[in-house]
């Protein structure tokens, strides 16, 4: 049977987990940086980090708020350097997505986590 009975759901650990990990991020870091603005749990942030499918709108804010968290990780001299990222660069699943992507921002992190 087609359709979506048989649409894919779980895709593993994404590339996110990563890029949060490499900035000395966690999921409770990543809620408390979306505030009341964009209002993220802890659950729809691990569901995001494990490849849990996410709506694009999901996925974007997700995206917005990790932009925020780890660009407060860099220190005020480099902050021009710093390239938000796109959902596309983060989901495995996102339309776009580029397997071969290397992070722009990898020069930025927090030294203890390089």
């Amino acid at each position: 049977m087609e359709g979506k009975e048989t649409e894919r759901r779980e895709y593993g650990i994404q590339r996110l987990d990563a890029i949060i990990r490499m900035w000395g991020l966690d999921n409770h870091a990543i809620v408390l940086t979306g505030g009341e603005d964009e209002q993220l749990t802890h659950k729809q942030v691990q569901r995001a980090r494990s490849g849990r499918k996410l709506t694009l709108k999901m996925m974007q804010k997700v995206t917005r708020v990790l932009n925020v968290a780890a660009a407060k990780k860099v220190p005020s001299e480099q902050a021009g350097e710093f390239r938000p990222y796109l959902h596309r660069e983060l989901f495995s699943y996102a339309k776009g997505y580029d397997e071969a992507w290397e992070d722009p921002n990898r020069k930025l992190y927090p030294a203890t986590e390089k």
